[in-house]
């Protein structure tokens, strides 16, 4: 894997995860004052740089095979459920990730909630939610740069893919003081889902002992397999839940009345 498919790979999997740690902040910000919510981001930034910092030369000094397969199974796992809720989504099963709607929500919960000070902190309950968002959503992220980066034995340039992923996305969501439902973050996951679950698959058939053929150019064709696979579930599921929707519409008693 080159260092740019690597770069690209990490970059869009934590802007997914970025774009939702960026609207709770900004529910905290707007809420409950930027000050706290500053805090509360930069307190769980520091934790997940100190869990990457500690964790990344331990999983390079494992052995290459064990460590793919591993690295490749957790990942495959994770990819799999990325992938399966964004195949019901774009099957019309579950309702699509809208970020407005979670911003709302968090806004108005955090406007409702009492404030008290603690220490430095002007608002608490603004720094816990912005320390909570960007703890849970970078946990993810922290995962995904120790998995790609410790099999490539480049957890720093898979470290500098997340932060530019995170910059980017905080400066364009504080610039417009907005939540970034504009961003396709249902596509974005769908996308992310399938490399996940490619390269775990293609990992872990390595660190397992088998060979690729074309070694790692077969992930160009196990990638865009694993996608067309999905796209043809998702069409399946809409099929389904359309006949579904069209024979209650023809069972409803309005429609028998008619």
């Amino acid at each position: 894997m080159s260092a740019g498919a690597l770069f690209i790979a990490v970059f869009l999997a934590c802007t997914v995860e970025a774009v939702e740690a960026t609207t709770i902040v900004l529910a905290a910000g707007l809420a409950r004052g930027w000050r706290s919510a500053a805090y509360g981001a930069v307190a769980a930034v520091a934790v997940l740089a100190v869990v990457v910092a500690a964790l990344g030369p331990a999983l390079t000094a494992i052995p290459t095979d064990a460590l793919r397969l591993v690295i490749g199974a957790l990942l495959l796992v994770f990819g799999v459920q990325w992938l399966r809720k964004a195949v019901l989504r774009a099957g019309g099963v579950t309702a699509l990730h809208d970020e407005d709607a979670i911003f709302t929500r968090k806004l108005a919960t955090a406007q409702g909630a009492a404030s008290h000070r603690r220490g430095t902190v002007p608002d608490w309950y603004g720094f816990t939610l912005a320390f909570q968002g960007v703890l849970l959503e970078g946990t993810e992220v922290a995962f995904i740069v120790l998995t790609f980066g410790s099999n490539q034995h480049a957890i720093p340039l898979a470290s500098a893919a997340a932060g530019a992923a995170i910059l980017l996305v905080g400066a364009a969501g504080f610039a417009v003081r907005a939540p970034l439902a504009r961003v396709p973050e249902n596509a974005l996951k769908f996308l992310v889902g399938v490399m996940l679950t490619g390269f775990g698959a293609f990992w872990a058939a390595e660190g397992a002992g088998a060979r690729w053929p074309g070694s790692d150019a077969a992930l160009l064709v196990l990638l865009p397999g694993i996608a067309l696979l999905a796209l043809l579930l998702a069409v399946g599921l809409r099929r389904q839940e359309g006949a579904r929707h069209r024979r209650i519409a023809a069972s409803s008693p309005t429609r028998q009345a008619s």
